[in-house]
């Protein structure tokens, strides 16, 4: 189920540990700069495979900064 959250949701979320940051931009801009905590799967590799680690009992954040 998809649905949308703004920013002061997401960092109470995050704070307490209730919910995982998937960032799926390119692993090199993720080296540069990311979101602390956040876990790194580019989004040309999101795939069952690539997810199948992340905790679904947990909200997943996808989040992707693009400056195009």
């Amino acid at each position: 189920m998809r649905i949308v959250v703004d920013h002061i949701e997401v960092q109470r979320l995050v704070a307490e540990d209730q919910a995982l940051v998937v960032e799926v931009m390119p692993r090199e801009t993720y080296d540069d700069e990311h979101i602390a905590g956040a876990v790194s799967i580019p989004i040309k590799a999101l795939n069952a495979e690539s997810t199948a680690h992340l905790d679904r009992a947990k909200p997943i954040i996808v989040y992707c900064w693009d400056t195009q």
